[in-house]
């Protein structure tokens, strides 16, 4: 449970964070997620979970 809320935490910190650094920024990046096709979206939440996946395992195998 630990690992979970730590993880949980680390994605809130970096999302607060953008959100005070560059508010901006971030309402045109949604401003052109909104403009996507849903397909076109449903595939960059698609590689992001891959990517994140990746990261996970390849930091486990260093630890190990």
């Amino acid at each position: 449970m630990t690992p979970i809320l730590l993880g949980l935490g680390l994605v809130l910190v970096v999302e607060g964070l953008a959100w005070a650094l560059a508010p901006s920024l971030l309402v045109r990046m949604l401003e052109t997620l909104k403009s996507m096709p849903p397909e076109q979206r449903r595939m960059a939440g698609l590689v992001t979970l891959a990517l994140g996946v990746a990261l996970l395992w390849m930091a486990r195998l260093t630890t190990l």
